[in-house]
């Protein structure tokens, strides 16, 4: 698929979330219809959407009807399972690609990949053990979180180890999950910035954001947020 989608066409999205709903929002300002596929009942994106599919990401039969019914598919989250995928890839497109989803559903192939495109990330260690958490804290030091590599967000799958004798609890949080301990930061402000790539290489970036978090969930984003407003803060 290398043109652009005509008015009418019609997106298939994985996940009903808010992300969801902003997808289907402005993909009819640009008069293309939004197909969801969610397996819980009531999501958000529901309201807003052209036509929802609830059902499991293992029904084999909802997902091809789904394919069918879509031009291309793309994902609000990260955590779809690799079995829809290999279904659903042979039915339409799916962008962002399978190798970008693999690499941001783990943390630790995440951060590799950022680290090998020289970004700097937080210090982290791959936990696979008590005892490899034991040498990571001894390498990183508490303050630290200890994070499931895959399936968390808002918090969920995350444990802080303030001090070194907290491990032990923190470990057992993960209910045997592998996972990674990162370092603490000490940043002024968290900004954001999305950028979006066409299939010919093309490339648009949006303005700065300002996030605020709470309890370990996003709470408020102030965008734009130039770098100037940063400055006089």
């Amino acid at each position: 698929m290398t043109k652009p989608l005509p008015v009418g066409a019609t997106i298939g999205i994985l996940g009903g979330g808010q992300l969801g709903r902003m997808l289907s929002v402005a993909a009819a300002r640009l008069g293309l219809k939004t197909h969801i596929f969610e397996p819980g009942a009531g999501a958000p994106a529901g309201d807003v959407a052209h036509r929802v599919t609830t059902a499991s990401y293992e029904d084999a039969a909802a997902l091809t009807a789904f394919g069918q019914s879509v031009d291309v598919i793309t994902y609000e989250f990260e955590n779809i399972p690799t079995s829809a995928l290999d279904l659903l890839e042979t039915l339409a497109p799916i962008h962002p690609g399978r190798h970008a989803l693999a690499t941001s559903q783990d943390r630790l192939v995440e951060k590799k990949f950022l680290q090998e495109l020289g970004l700097q990330t937080a210090a982290f260690a791959d936990v696979a053990s008590a005892a490899d958490l034991d040498a990571a804290i001894a390498e990183i030091g508490t303050p630290a979180i200890l994070k499931t590599r895959r399936f968390g967000y808002d918090g969920k799958g995350q444990a802080r180890i303030m001090t070194p004798d907290a491990a032990a609890a923190a470990f057992d949080d993960m209910a045997g999950a592998p996972a990674i301990l990162e370092g603490f930061v000490n940043f002024s402000h968290e900004v954001s910035i999305i950028g979006a790539r066409n299939r010919h290489g093309e490339i648009a970036v949006y303005p700065l954001n300002l996030n605020r978090h709470r309890e370990g969930i996003l709470r408020l984003t102030r965008a734009p947020y130039g770098t100037a407003a940063l400055q006089a803060r």
